[in-house]
């Protein structure tokens, strides 16, 4: 690790999109180069700064690590809830350039030991960074928390589009097997189904604003200094072979909570980013249940369910009369409270845990977890392959379909349940990946992943050497050129 005099000390400002899923390995990745000496300024939007705080995860123990907020642009509201994706999506896309341009300014005319701003690290999908980064001199490198496949996927679109595959022709096509088309053009990806593509294509009209929003994030990445990815080499070879042409220099430097866990216990490694209190009193019921006896259900931070799924998905698991630990938002179900049924609350007492939230790397570590009911989240995928845990696939939004296909078809990891969820697939599915010999096959193919995972993150491994190579090369660039005048 290098040392540098506090005003040479590079500065790297974190833009995440405001989204749980976005913050939290954008966190890790900061808290990394914290550890590298740099100086780091955390920028989250006042909505979700105010709930990290509530949830006890917005402390910094350091000096040198700091969180700045701006505003998102959306009507003023106190809640603990996800916010509306397309309406950040394009909120930010209209004010957050004069934002950062504004607390650019407010960083680099500080005084008080605040080094000046060296470099810029963005979410991909907030690509207004770009142009201020490129405005004050410095690198800005564009995160994509989704996997190289997704963004792959994205920087084909408009020739999905050209060849009058999408839009979508009317309604019907949504039901009527069309999504079942092949796209054979694209590079590394073998029979990827219009249905793995983002979700944002599922619509009729050619100027849908979140078809146009992801059209226009993915072309303007073009112009960043570099790209990087929360996945590793071994996991995506092929695609990430086929993306280097397409983009500005690509780095797999993932999967970024394993090089945290690596710190040394002086260092900020255990600060979370979770916008949910985390109820951590599951771990002392995981320790009570076998190894490999427990279905995990956790649909991340923004999918939610209609009342009759959650229906589906409760009697499934009681049936199945497998262990298992639920979490379940208070905005899960779709205009409704998240009430489960009477008689399967106290059907499953002996062999249910209920939560809100919890800490889901150390649930997914745990070893009495022996499979994980998932919406298929980036996050969620990558921490399942870490912890060798087999997945049942239920895909909801964005990236998480051409995560499902990955998982299920390229990796072996992975069990994908019909979107119409009923009860007898879900208990059948269960029982096969608990008891069955599917399961067993999926758990060792799991493992060896697992394995893959761990090496790509150790010293000399490919994340580790990527990322040496990263700061080296691009997040220190401006001040390499300035030593070499």
């Amino acid at each position: 690790m290098s040392h540098f005099s506090e005003p040479d000390k590079p500065h790297a400002v974190f833009l995440p999109f405001p989204a749980q899923g976005h913050i939290i390995p954008m966190l890790k990745l900061a808290i990394l180069l914290h550890h590298r000496d740099f100086y780091i300024t955390f920028v989250n939007t006042e909505y979700n700064h105010r709930r990290l705080q509530k949830s006890g995860a917005a402390g910094s123990k350091s000096p040198d690590f700091q969180f700045e907020t701006i505003p998102d642009g959306l009507p003023p509201e106190d809640s603990d809830t996800t916010q509306h994706i397309p309406s950040l999506c394009l909120s930010l896309k209209e004010n957050g350039l004069a934002l950062i341009r504004q607390l650019l300014v407010k960083l680099n005319s500080s005084t008080g030991g605040v080094p000046p701003v060296t470099c810029i690290i963005s979410d991909a999908i907030m690509s207004f960074a770009i142009v201020a980064a490129d405005e004050i001199g410095v690198p800005c490198v564009g995160f994509r928390t989704t996997n190289a496949c997704s963004f792959l996927c994205n920087k084909y679109l408009r020739k999905i589009m050209e060849k009058g595959l999408i839009p979508l022709k009317d309604s019907s096509y949504l039901t009527n097997g069309y999504l079942d088309i092949t796209v054979d053009f694209i590079p590394s990806l073998k029979n990827v189904r219009l249905r793995e593509f983002p979700s944002f294509i599922r619509t009729t009209d050619i100027n849908d604003p979140m078809l146009t929003f992801i059209l226009g994030e993915t072309e303007r990445n073009s112009k960043a200094t570099a790209i990087i990815f929360n996945t590793f080499d071994a996991l995506e070879a092929e695609v990430l072979s086929a993306l280097s042409p397409l983009c500005p220099p690509v780095y797999a430097i993932g999967p970024v909570h394993l090089l945290v866990n690596q710190l040394p216990e002086n260092s900020l490694k255990f600060m979370g980013g979770n916008l949910w209190k985390e109820e951590l009193e599951c771990i002392e019921w995981l320790n009570s249940k076998k190894p490999n006896s427990v279905v995990y259900v956790n649909f991340g931070s923004i999918t939610v369910l209609t009342p009759q799924q959650l229906v589906e998905f409760s009697w499934g698991l009681a049936n199945s009369k497998k262990n298992f630990f639920w979490i379940i938002r208070s905005d899960t179900i779709v205009g409704d409270s998240a009430n489960l049924p009477s008689e399967f609350v106290e059907e499953t007492k002996e062999r249910g845990l209920i939560a809100r939230w919890c800490p889901q790397e150390q649930v997914l570590n745990h070893p009495s977890i022996g499979v994980f009911l998932t919406h298929c989240g980036w996050n969620s995928t990558i921490e399942s392959i870490c912890c060798g845990v087999p997945m049942i696939c239920w895909p909801f939004f964005a990236d998480q379909f051409i995560n499902c296909r990955f998982a299920c078809t390229e990796w072996g990891v992975g069990w994908e349940i019909d979107n119409n969820v009923n009860r007898n697939e879900v208990e059948n599915i269960v029982r096969g990946l608990i008891d069955g010999d599917k399961g067993k096959q999926m758990k060792i193919k799991a493992i060896e992943w697992k394995n893959k995972a761990k090496e790509a993150t150790e010293i000399n491994g490919s994340s580790y050497t990527n990322l040496d190579t990263l700061v080296k090369n691009v997040l220190l660039s401006r001040r390499n050129k300035r030593k070499d005048i």
